[in-house]
């Protein structure tokens, strides 16, 4: 079990496919990458991470993580 980001909320880590990343972030399969390749200092989007040669996903944890920073921002 992993802490999120959310005061109470305990989850398991698991990945997720693209499918599901458009339902947190609004960004395409070309964007991502660029995202990805941000310096340290102007928060990059998580790694994706590589299952095999034609699958990826994305750890749940790291993009909500990385949700919640650029929303505490505003």
């Amino acid at each position: 079990m992993h802490r999120s980001p959310y005061p109470g909320v305990m989850f398991v880590k698991r990945c997720i496919s693209y499918k599901e990343l458009r339902t947190i972030v609004p960004y395409s399969r070309t964007h991502l990458p660029r995202m990805e390749a941000l310096p340290p200092d102007k928060d990059p989007f998580p790694k994706r991470v590589r299952l095999s040669e034609c699958r990826i996903c994305w750890w749940l944890h790291e993009v909500l993580e990385w949700v919640e920073r650029r929303s505490s921002r505003r």
